[in-house]
């Protein structure tokens, strides 16, 4: 599957559970791509913003969409890595910040 492919999938997927794929398209493009080399990679498309183990079961919570996901979107507007985002996040009526980590530093690979 390449990168149009997985974009057109995931919208489909994602977009009736209110997650949307973040305006700024080349980003978007980009982050997909990065999660299409890490399936190669691990097998699995963990989260290219985050630093995988290469173990799924180590990495289950950051395999995209990441079990924080929900959580960033409703408090900020956007994942973590500005994948997806909210309407009004896309429809500038949600401040655009910094969302902060929310991995616990166990899970974490250093």
């Amino acid at each position: 599957m390449n990168t149009t492919q997985l974009y057109e999938a995931l919208k489909k997927v994602q977009e009736p559970k209110g997650y949307f794929f973040n305006k700024n398209k080349p980003w978007v493009l980009e982050i997909i791509g990065d999660l299409i080399v890490n399936r190669e990679r691990y097998g699995y498309m963990s989260c290219p913003c985050r630093l995988s183990a290469g173990d799924r079961d180590k990495d289950r919570d950051i395999i995209c969409p990441c079990a924080y996901r929900a959580a960033d979107v409703t408090e900020f507007g956007s994942c973590y890595c500005n994948l997806y985002v909210s309407r009004e996040w896309n429809d500038d009526l949600v401040e655009h910040v910094y969302v902060p980590e929310r991995r616990p530093l166990d899970k974490m690979t250093f």
